[in-house]
């Protein structure tokens, strides 16, 4: 897998925020290891959500274009 330069830009941009959060959880007091499977928790939780919204919009644009052909205005 490549990563383009678009990409490897947002995944270092994110980077420094997802580093100051999981420093500002440890200094709250949380074990390092409780933050990391929170974080890695959360992160499946949105890669899971994004998912779903691409299959329903990918679904609901296929429904659009079947229907296309049946209706003419």
């Amino acid at each position: 897998m490549t990563i383009d330069s678009n990409s490897q830009d947002c995944r270092q941009t994110l980077a420094v925020a997802f580093k100051a959060l999981s420093e500002e959880a440890v200094k709250a007091g949380w074990p390092e290891g409780d933050v990391a499977l929170a974080l890695a928790e959360l992160a499946e939780e949105y890669v899971a959500e994004v998912g779903a919204k691409a299959i329903i919009e990918g679904f609901n644009q296929f429904q659009l274009y079947a229907a296309s052909d049946r209706l003419k205005f």
